[in-house]
Parts: C-alpha cells; structure tokens; sequence
C-alpha cells in the first residue's frame, strides 16, 4: 500500500507548508523515526483534518509491503503549477530527505523524471470532447484546489491550468536530455540504488531489524542491527542546521564493541553537487551537519 503519511511529513518538512491534508504532520524527525519503524504514522488515533479517526494497526505486515514516496502523480498534481519536490526545497536537503526513503527497509517509489530531478511540472490534464464536460472539470479542479487556503485567492484561481488546454499537457512532457545537463543528481540516486541493492543488511528490508531514535527536531538516526559477519550500520539523517551532539547519550551511537564506524557514504559528495563530504563522528563527539545524510558502517579493531 502507498503510505501516504510518509509523503505528507516529508512535504511539509521541506516545504514548510501545512494548509489542507497536511495539517496532521509535523514534519519532524520523530515522524520519520515512526514511519521507518512502524509504517502507517495514523493507525486509529484522531485525524483532524477528516475529523475522525485514521488507519488501523499495523502488527506484523512486512516493512516491503509499504510503499513510501515523496513525488507520486496525484500529490505533484495537487499544486497550483505542478511543481516538483526539487524546486520547492534547497538541493541538500532533497538529498538528505531521498537517503532516508531509498535505504529505509519499505518500498522506495519514483513518479517519472525524478531521478534525474526533471525540471517539468505535472499538471492536471484531461481530453474530454464534450466541451460541458471540460468545463466541468476545470471548474471542480478549481474547486479542489481551493481547500489549499494559498490556492483560494482570486489571483490563484485565475492562474490554475486548464486541464483541456493541449498545452497543459505538453508542459508536462519530460526532457530527457536532462539526465545530462541534472547529472550530479542523476549519480546520487544511480548510487543510493546501488547501495540498496548491495547491502546485506539494508538488502533485506527488514524493520524488525533495526531501531531508530530522535536526534534534534530535524536529526534522526536508524541503526540496522548486523551480527558478527556483517557488522551494523548506522543511517544519519539532518534536515535541520548543523548539530552539535556533544554530549551523546544516544545508546544508538555507540560503536560496535571493539570497533568504530566508517564514513561508507554521504550526501554532501561533490559529486552529487553537495558542499563536501565531513564525517560526523570523531574523537570529541558527534558534529552533524546540516542538510545532509551519512551512511556508516561498523568496523572491528584490527
């Protein structure tokens, strides 16, 4: 199933916005922390937006049988000009926030041009021949979009694409040739899916395997539990400013025993366009910068 909870939090931490069915989520760490580990973020308590209540328990459904996502056809299109996460929120950021949904043990969902950051919008289009039909469904798309208090102004509704214009669909056609010109980007997830797949550890998509823990209100960490072949890894995620976790009381920090951890990968490659690549962890304590997401693994003691 779409978990749609995950879309949400993940919407309104990198956009800041809370109107309509995003007024249920916070957009902070702990959501995340939830949503990795239990799946469904409403499973029976009061959704206030609908009024009542939301979801139903999840007990032993498989972490793969939840799809997350941050771009799907319905969420981009339920923007005034079809915008695209990208362009609604700083390059780090996406970055680090992708980390989390492509090596978290559900089922990571790409809607088309995302790997490579396409610039397109996806409007709502339809090709209806009956002109009164057409109208109609300009007119309730209108309507729909008015439950956002930014898309109900005058000004708003004069700008909403009309689904039937040829031009609101050709607007949505992708630029291939953008897997070029966006290829930092393009690498970034080429290299997180290949993280994914060779992993043994997040290969196994297994939630009962790992725990997470609330860092700062936009720091995160996920510990995937290993045994003594394949040791543990440790996934940091912080949307937030540069954290300083000095002292660290966090017992998911600590080093595999007699070992330490080794930076495997992080978001601030320049490759990917990031800023520079610091490793969070050191002789005095955690220092995790900003905007980013750091992947390590467990190293014995030679």
């Amino acid at each position: 199933m779409w978990n749609d909870d995950f879309h949400h939090t993940a919407h309104v931490a990198l956009t800041g916005r809370r109107e309509a069915y995003y007024t249920d989520y916070r957009g902070q760490a702990q959501e995340f922390v939830s949503a990795v580990k239990r799946g469904f973020l409403y499973q029976g308590q009061r959704y206030h937006w609908q009024k009542q209540s939301r979801g139903t328990l999840v007990t032993t459904e498989p972490a793969s049988t939840f799809v997350i996502f941050t771009q799907n056809h319905d969420q981009v299109a339920n923007t005034l000009s079809g915008e695209r996460l990208t362009g609604m929120t700083s390059p780090a950021r996406y970055r680090a926030l992708t980390a989390l949904m492509l090596l978290a043990p559900t089922t990571p969902m790409f809607f088309m041009g995302q790997e490579f950051g396409t610039s397109s919008p996806f409007l709502y289009f339809a090709d209806h021949d009956d002109p009164i039909l057409a109208a109609n469904v300009y007119k309730g798309r209108k309507e729909f979009l008015a439950q956002f208090p930014s898309y109900a102004s005058t000004e708003a509704q004069a700008a909403v694409p009309d689904p039937a214009d040829p031009s609101t669909f050709m607007r949505s056609k992708l630029d291939f040739s953008e897997r070029l010109s966006h290829a930092p980007l393009y690498l970034f997830h080429q290299d997180l899916l290949r993280l994914r797949r060779e992993d043994p550890l997040i290969a196994q998509q297994d939630r009962t395997q790992l725990d997470g823990a609330v860092l700062g209100q936009d720091a995160l960490v996920i510990r995937f539990f290993g045994d003594e072949d394949i040791k543990d890894r440790l996934l940091i995620v912080n949307l937030g400013l540069d954290l300083e976790y000095v002292p660290a009381p966090e017992p998911l920090l600590a080093p595999i025993s007699g070992g330490w951890w080794h930076l495997q990968w992080s978001s601030d490659d320049p490759r990917y366009g990031g800023s520079g690549v610091i490793k969070p962890t050191g002789p005095d304590g955690w220092r995790i910068p900003g905007a980013s997401a750091t992947f390590l693994i467990g190293k014995k003691n030679l």
